[in-house]
């Protein structure tokens, strides 16, 4: 266990692997540890590092700093404490909103962004989340049964219910369009942005527009086959399109899901 510490809290990280570095945020639903596999799938060229956030994880819960530029700064503090330049940010559902934001904020310090399972809006995260907040133990191992992944299942309890709530709310209150009309102006940023089809948490459908509106340097993808964890639900496929992704250059255009990969992972 690795950490560091920031604000005056201990912030626990992980990090593997050598090469270019890539920082992984998780969301509302575990910590780190969900993104070990797809660290793994990529460390045979990059430096991996994924922390737990303020009151996820095996991180501080002892201040009420759960706002997205709360996170922001811890993101920055981050970086600049591991000495971190010019890394591509993959962040998931909440993670995902802070890579983006982050992004619009210091465009000299990251130019790729993959946020996976967006929200777009409050109308885009299903009120089970926070249902799953408030509701019993008893309530609460019953809907854990339908997330399969034992990642997810032992780091999920340790997730802070004031955290959880409070970034619930700052996520909300954050325009993502505009955000992403940002990152769009900046001729040498990209964004990917990946949904799975059937994610019962973060509405996919809300994005459709953005299929449409941009072009170039802004794409969307979406994983037939997965739900709120695509990087977990289909890992062989998402990790193919990570590699593309960290590759790539100038045209998101060329980013698309292989006929080879659907027959392969059938």
């Amino acid at each position: 266990m690795s950490a560091v510490v920031i604000d005056g809290g201990l912030v626990h990280y992980e990090a593997f692997g050598r090469g270019k570095p890539v920082l992984f945020l998780h969301g509302w639903l575990g910590s780190w540890r969900y993104w070990m596999r797809t660290m793994e799938a990529v460390s045979d060229k990059n430096r991996t590092y994924a922390l737990d956030l303020w009151g996820f994880g095996d991180s501080d819960k002892s201040k009420p700093r759960y706002g997205v530029s709360n996170y922001v700064a811890l993101i920055d503090d981050f970086v600049s404490d591991m000495g971190i330049r010019d890394a591509p940010i993959i962040g998931h559902a909440l993670g995902a909103t802070i890579a983006l934001e982050y992004a619009v904020r210091y465009p000299d310090r990251v130019k790729k962004v993959m946020t996976v399972s967006l929200p777009m809006g409050a109308e885009s995260i299903n009120r089970k989340l926070m249902d799953f907040v408030n509701t019993s133990v008893v309530s609460k191992v019953m809907w854990w049964r339908q997330i399969t992944y034992k990642e997810v299942q032992k780091e999920i309890e340790k997730a802070s219910k004031d955290a959880v709530t409070a970034s619930m709310q700052s996520v909300a209150e954050i325009d993502i369009d505009s955000r992403i009309e940002s990152i769009h102006q900046l001729q040498d940023s990209m964004l990917l942005s990946v949904y799975g089809e059937k994610d019962d948490i973060i509405d996919p459908n809300v994005s459709n527009d953005m299929d449409n509106k941009y072009k170039q340097n802004i794409r969307r993808i979406i994983l037939n086959e997965s739900k709120h964890f695509p990087m977990l639900d289909e890992a062989a496929k998402f990790n193919r399109l990570l590699k593309d992704f960290l590759d790539v250059q100038g045209d998101l255009s060329v980013l698309e899901l292989k006929e080879e990969w659907r027959r392969r992972h059938r």
